[in-house]
């Protein structure tokens, strides 16, 4: 692929207007070095990013309202299609109903009752396949079948687009952020969030983490192209796209992205803990993976560093929230 331009802030800012009548602008708060280190044991000045308050749950209501909103009028007419574990097809759910269009989704049949159930709620129908790769092989032939336009979780700068608002928001608000740590999945999160920070602050470093039972992308950036990985295992299951890792992330995450690491499930427990016990907030294992980089392997490299905790969302249920932070395993 031919690497894109690193988008203007008046390109940002033109998708913020577009999807701003049915966003928030997040909150941020400054969790200070002393009461990290009181929480943690590892003093980091963090700026936490509450995008858990979104429409729909997390960030990825931003990406899927631009796909939705450069659509024609026929093709909102016709409907969408999307796969998903669960954020990103309750995002597109929402983002039909809010531009007069209905969502057909994709689930795998392990996904979360909850999850499923907060897709039905906003309107969609629900198509659930054997496994996500099943679900993406499914999601493919109900576009061709009923023309319905195909709105990707994490791939195409109309996708990305969504994130970067999120980044041109936080350093708004955090105008001092050094580093930030972010976690990855299929890496659309990541690339809008590179893409906009190396455009706006170009001093500001990224990293991604991801759990070590599903670390495609990483495993492609330190080889330098997409790797065979085993299957997914991983708490996380918002970050466990099919691998290899995409090919066109991979080339955005090479170019503007600082370097990628790896955190247990173990961690990602202690990590959910922490937030409940200091921050407050009941989030799912994806965003707990941010803070279980930052006091693990990323603690040496951020000392120092104003660095954003990017809590990007908390679909999850009481059950199932208590049951992740009630063991070790």
């Amino acid at each position: 692929m031919s690497l894109p331009e690193l988008p203007r802030p008046d390109a940002i800012d033109q998708v913020r207007a577009r999807i701003a009548a049915h966003i928030v602008e997040t909150p941020v708060i400054d969790w200070p070095a002393a009461d990290v280190a009181a929480a943690t044991g590892v003093a980091l000045d963090l700026s936490v990013k509450l995008e858990l308050f979104q429409r729909a749950g997390s960030f990825k209501a931003r990406g899927a309202l631009n796909n939705i909103l450069t659509l024609s009028a026929d093709q909102r007419a016709r409907g969408v299609t999307a796969v998903s574990a669960g954020n990103h097809a309750i995002a597109t759910a929402f983002a039909a109903r809010a531009a007069d269009s209905h969502a057909k989704v994709v689930m795998a049949a392990n996904a979360s009752p909850f999850r499923i159930a907060q897709c039905r709620a906003v309107g969609a129908d629900v198509v659930l396949a054997d496994d996500i790769a099943a679900a993406f092989a499914e999601v493919r032939r109900i576009a061709d079948a009923e023309g319905r336009a195909f709105i990707h979780p994490f791939r195409g700068m109309t996708t990305h687009m969504g994130p970067a608002t999120l980044a041109r928001e936080w350093l708004g608000q955090a105008p001092d952020l050094d580093a930030l740590v972010v976690p990855v999945g299929g890496g659309g999160l990541i690339c809008g969030i590179a893409l906009a920070v190396k455009s706006l602050k170009p001093s500001c470093r990224i990293f991604g983490v991801e759990p070590t039972g599903a670390a495609s992308m990483g495993a492609a950036f330190h080889a330098g192209r997409p790797v065979d990985t085993a299957p997914h295992a991983t708490i996380a299951d918002s970050l466990a796209p099919p691998p290899p890792a995409d090919a066109d992330n991979l080339a955005i995450c090479q170019a503007y992205v600082d370097d990628f690491v790896t955190v247990s499930d173990a961690d990602t427990r202690v990590a959910m803990r922490v937030m409940l016990a200091h921050l407050k907030l009941a989030v799912e294992p994806a965003p707990a993976t941010g803070l279980a980089a930052m006091i693990g392997p990323l603690a040496a490299r951020l000392a120092g560093r104003k660095t954003g905790l990017l809590i990007c969302g908390a679909n999850i249920d009481a059950a199932h929230f208590q049951a992740l932070i009630s063991t070790d395993e």
